[in-house]
């Protein structure tokens, strides 16, 4: 645990994107010997279930509530394929329940929930994204869908060839997300930093569709890129800069302490401070806010993935200090209120 002092422990928080998981022994004993910084996590958080997460959101921060985001947790074991999907939103809806009925506290975890529908099967998706919502029971906003992809196998790790390249742009898929604005539903896009382009495209080809980039986009420093993310800083920024006209386009600020960055190669180096970790983000996340403006962007914790590079605490901290001389109605923006707004919940 963090001995971090709470900064701004007033300050409320709407945390816009953690995960909930179960991964038993045997599925443990499964995985392959893969030198991977996704390993470790895996590995070393098989469990993050409610009591995992209520420790963190009660660890000195002031968290409102939280949005669900997907990672293929509690798929149905039967039924139609296309449906199993839906169990996820099944398994998260009764935490949020659980929350909702105050006796852990104030505290309203997976107020919304962001499942999956796998969108490359095209319009037949109506009737999976339908079942989500009544599933969510008023809580389901939106799907992601990941087209991470790269063809060096270590920059993914385990998670490489899950997709192929350009899903953003096939046409097929293109028919399945149109179903999305149908629904009045949100769309989070989880891409690696050199697929910024197909994004751009995408949001461009759906302006009524509010779409969310996760994780500042994903700057890469592992596998063939290791070594360059300072070299790759300018053509990543210039491609932020474009998806910012894209004005349904927001922006998910966190995701850097993942393996991918490069900054922290194994789950056993020393966690670093907020200080050093706002100093290694801040060119990334000023250009974000730069571009999207406070008002498009929010803070993320992507928990429990981000516990590969920090503490919940540490996190947050690290995010104060890189907010501290922005004004108080911009700090409500970038902590509680993009979120509350692009997820439509009331939590503060």
């Amino acid at each position: 645990m963090s001995t971090e002092q709470i900064l701004e422990p007033d300050l409320p928080i709407v945390d816009p994107h953690h995960h909930l998981w179960d991964r038993p022994t045997e599925v443990l004993k499964n995985l392959p010997p893969l030198e991977h910084g996704f390993m470790d996590i895996i590995r070393e958080v098989p469990r993050y279930l409610l009591d995992e997460l209520l420790a963190d959101l009660k660890s000195g921060h002031n968290v409102k509530g939280t949005i669900y985001m997907e990672c293929g947790a509690m798929y149905r074991a039967d039924g139609p394929e296309l449906l199993r999907c839906v169990g996820e939103t099944e398994f998260v809806n009764g935490i949020a329940a659980m929350t909702a009925s105050g006796i852990y506290g104030d505290v309203r975890a997976c107020a919304g929930i962001v499942g999956h529908v796998d969108l490359r099967l095209g319009a037949v998706v109506e009737d999976a994204l339908r079942s989500h919502i009544a599933a969510g029971h008023g809580r389901f906003r939106g799907i992601r869908h990941s087209a991470s992809y790269d063809d060096d196998p270590m920059v993914l790790g385990p998670l490489h060839g899950r997709t192929a390249a350009g899903m953003y742009l096939d046409k097929t898929f293109r028919e399945g997300f149109a179903v999305l604005g149908k629904l009045g539903l949100s769309f989070d896009a989880w891409l690696l930093e050199p697929q910024l382009p197909d994004l751009i495209d995408l949001a461009r080809a759906f302006p009524e569709t509010t779409v969310i980039l996760d994780h500042v986009g994903t700057p890469l420093g592992v596998g063939r890129y290791a070594g360059k993310r300072d070299e790759r800083f300018d053509t990543w920024k210039k491609n932020i800069r474009e998806l910012a006209k894209c004005e349904n386009v927001h922006v998910k600020l966190g995701g850097l302490p993942m393996p991918f960055a490069g900054w922290r190669k194994s789950w056993h180096e020393p966690q670093p401070s907020s200080e050093q970790l706002a100093k290694e983000w801040k060119p990334y996340i000023e250009t974000c806010i730069e571009a999207f403006g406070v008002h498009r962007g929010m803070f993320e914790s992507n928990f429990p993935v981000d516990r590969f590079g920090s503490t919940y605490v540490t996190l947050w901290n690290a995010f104060k200090r890189l907010a501290k001389n922005y004004s108080a109605d911009e700090k409500t923006a970038l902590f509680s209120g993009t979120a509350s707004k692009v997820y439509r919940v009331h939590l503060i």
